[in-house]
């Protein structure tokens, strides 16, 4: 007979020990208290917080951060979004993620729901879902995915607000006439550049304020944008953007650099000479478009919506406008084609004698 046979310290049992080892290791949630539920508090002890989940928030925000380069607003969202929902699995007294199940998860989008978020909201939180215990099964946190099979409430398909080409006009005149006045203020040379470069463009602010002063190729009138997912992609300046981004760079952008300092490599800087703030430049162009008479467009991202709205009536090619405007599907920048039909409806209604 084996000596190893039936021993505690044969083969088999060193297999099954190293087995246990491997699962305790990688699925510690898995060993429950004996008598007590999955994921439920142990009786006598505190009930669960947040807190119980923040190693696993810490890990997916660097995994978001490191491997998939989302933007910082992006992982903001994705966070936010955690936060709220597993730190309503904790008030359930749910302290695993392998305690959470559909059932939770449905429980916490239908309360969404009745506290009146919009469609795009609840959808977008359970997207966030998916995404985070998909990365958790990856990871081997968990065993089954909880979202698989899930759906979530479609989204409203709102089409976009876009700006006339001369509510566009009107926008540029008001900047021009600003800068009659008052041509050396910094803060105005660099609003009247961001306008310009956001319309010939359609690149977004995030994109905008991530600029340095090499991205411009002066010579051939381009810009070398890195957009979502660290793509890079390189696109056109009309003359009048070209000529606003010059006087902003060579009357506007000195004032801002601290006296003595070399290294301010940003295109578009703040008053203290860093890098611009999307927040405020958000702002600014918000004071901006709120001059504008009998029109309910707001929002900087009005002017990404104008440009392609703009480029497709002129008869773009979609394709075009998708690779302008660094989509990453179609779909997306079809939505311009919807805007465009729509102003034509509209127009024809109210020109054709016939409408």
């Amino acid at each position: 007979m084996d000596g190893n046979q039936g021993s505690p310290t044969g083969s088999g049992a060193l297999r099954d020990s190293t087995t246990l080892l491997l699962t305790t290791r990688r699925l510690p949630h898995l060993l429950q208290t004996p008598g007590v539920a999955p994921g439920s508090p142990v009786p006598g002890a505190s009930a669960p917080t947040l807190e119980v989940y923040r190693p696993h928030l810490q890990q997916f925000e660097r995994y978001l951060r490191y491997e998939k380069h989302r933007s910082e607003q992006t992982v903001r969202s994705y966070i936010s979004d955690l936060e709220g929902f597993l730190g309503f699995a904790a008030r359930r007294g749910v302290s695993t993620l392998e305690a959470i199940d559909i059932t939770l998860i449905r429980e916490w989008l239908g309360a969404m729901h009745l506290r009146q978020n919009s469609k795009a909201t609840v959808a977008r939180r359970g997207s966030t879902l998916r995404t985070f215990f998909t990365w958790a099964q990856d990871e081997e946190l968990i065993i089954d995915n909880p979202t698989r099979g899930m759906s979530t409430p479609k989204r409203d398909r709102h089409l976009p607000s876009v700006l006339s080409q001369a509510q566009m006009n009107q926008l540029l005149d008001e900047l021009q006439q600003r800068h009659r006045q008052n041509p050396t203020d910094a803060r105005l040379l660099r609003l009247w550049a961001v306008v310009e470069v956001l319309y010939a463009s359609g690149m977004r602010i995030s994109e905008l304020t991530g600029l340095d002063l090499h991205s411009v190729d002066r010579a051939n009138r381009t810009v070398r944008v890195l957009g979502k997912g660290n793509k890079e992609r390189i696109v056109p300046l009309g003359v009048p953007a070209m000529k606003a981004l010059n006087r902003w760079v060579a009357h506007g952008r000195p004032q801002w650099i601290p006296e003595g300092s070399r290294n301010v490599t940003a295109l578009f800087i703040g008053p203290r000479g860093r890098r611009a703030n999307p927040r405020q430049v958000r702002e600014d162009l918000s004071r901006l478009l709120r001059t504008l008479e009998n029109s309910e467009a707001s929002g900087a991202h009005v002017l990404r919506h104008s440009a392609a709205t703009h480029l497709v009536d002129g008869g773009a090619d979609i394709r075009t406008v998708q690779e302008l405007l660094g989509h990453s599907s179609l779909a997306t920048t079809q939505i311009y084609t919807h805007v465009s039909m729509k102003r034509l409806a509209e127009t024809y209604a109210r020109a054709h004698p016939r409408a």
